[in-house]
C-alpha cells in the first residue's frame, strides 16, 4: 500500500508542476480521461469545479475538466443509464477530508450512499453525480490537495482474465491495492478489478461512456496494438479542430477505451 501511495503522491507532484497528466512511464503511456455522457453540462461543470476543484477547459465542442493525472470530458448527450450495471462500476478521488466533503456535498442537495473502511483501511463513501455518475471517495489526510482523482474500478465475471488483459495489452504489472490484489497502476491511475456475480453491461452509451490512455507516440502504439491482433472501432487518426490523436477499442467485457495524443496539453 505504501508504494502505491508514493506513486501517486509523485504522480501529483508531476502534474502540478507541469500539465495536469502524470509523467509517462518508459512506453510513453500515462493515464487520460473518463468521459460522461450527461443530460446538463452546467450542472456538471459546476459540481466538478465546486467539489473536486476542477478547472473547465473547453476546446473547440469539447468540454474538459482538468484536474491532477486526469480529465473529465463531458458529452451533452443523455446517456442510456448510470454506471452502476456496466463493467465500469464507478472512478474514485482521495479526499484530505472526507467528512467536511460529504457535509458540503449534502449541502448542495446531493446524494451520499454508503459509508465504510476502505480496503485500504480509511474511512471510504460513495456519491453520486447527476446522470447516476457513481464515485468512490477515500480519506487520507497527508493529501497535498484537497481532492486527487485515485482509481477506477471494474466489476465483470472473469475480472482476474481482465486484469491480464489490461496488464498484458498496456505493458503494466499487477500490484495490490490494500486489501484488493487485483489491481495495476498506471501513471496517474489505479485500475482496480473486482468480480461480479452477475453479467455486467457494456459501457458506450451510459453515463460513464469510455475511459482513455494518453500515449506520446499514438500512430506508432495503434501498429503496435494491430500486430497484436486488437481490432479498432475508431482508427487512428487526427481531429484538427480539437488538436488531438485518437483511436478507440473496446475490451473483451465490452469498456470503451480512447486512445489519446494531445489531452496533455488542454
Amino acid at each position: 500500500m505504501r508504494s502505491l501511495y508514493v506513486f501517486l503522491l509523485l504522480a501529483v507532484a508531476a502534474s502540478q508542476a507541469s500539465a495536469q497528466l502524470a509523467v509517462p512511464n518508459e512506453a510513453g503511456l500515462t493515464y487520460g480521461h473518463v468521459h460522461l455522457n450527461v443530460t446538463d453540462m452546467e450542472r456538471h461543470k459546476e459540481l466538478w469545479v465546486k467539489h473536486f476543484g476542477g478547472t473547465v477547459v473547453q476546446k473547440g465542442n469539447l468540454t474538459a475538466i482538468r484536474m491532477p493525472n486526469m480529465a473529465i470530458l463531458l458529452a451533452d448527450r443523455a446517456p442510456t443509464g448510470g454506471s452502476q450495471g456496466t463493467v465500469m462500476d464507478h472512478f474514485g478521488f482521495k479526499v484530505r477530508n472526507l467528512a467536511k466533503f460529504l457535509e458540503q456535498w449534502r449541502a448542495d442537495g446531493l446524494w451520499v450512499g454508503r459509508e465504510f473502511t476502505g480496503a485500504e483501511g480509511q474511512p471510504n463513501a460513495y456519491v453520486m453525480m447527476p446522470d447516476d455518475v457513481y464515485v468512490e471517495l477515500q480519506e487520507d489526510q497527508a493529501l497535498p490537495l484537497e481532492v486527487v482523482p485515485y482509481h477506477i474500478h471494474f466489476f465483470t465475471p472473469g475480472h482476474e482474465e481482465l486484469l491480464q488483459w489490461y496488464t498484458q495489452l498496456l505493458g503494466l504489472e499487477v500490484r495490490s491495492r490494500g486489501s484488493i490484489a487485483t489491481t495495476t497502476n498506471v501513471p496517474g491511475m489505479n485500475l482496480s478489478f473486482n468480480n461480479s456475480d452477475e453479467e455486467r453491461l457494456p459501457t458506450r452509451g451510459r453515463s460513464i461512456d469510455h475511459i482513455g490512455f494518453e500515449v506520446e507516440d499514438l500512430e506508432a502504439f495503434c501498429q503496435l496494438l494491430a500486430e497484436k491482433g486488437i481490432a479498432f472501432d475508431v482508427a487512428y487518426r487526427e481531429v484538427e479542430a480539437l488538436e488531438l490523436k485518437i483511436a478507440f477499442i473496446t475490451d473483451p467485457t465490452g469498456v470503451y477505451i480512447e486512445f489519446t495524443e494531445g489531452l496533455d496539453a488542454y
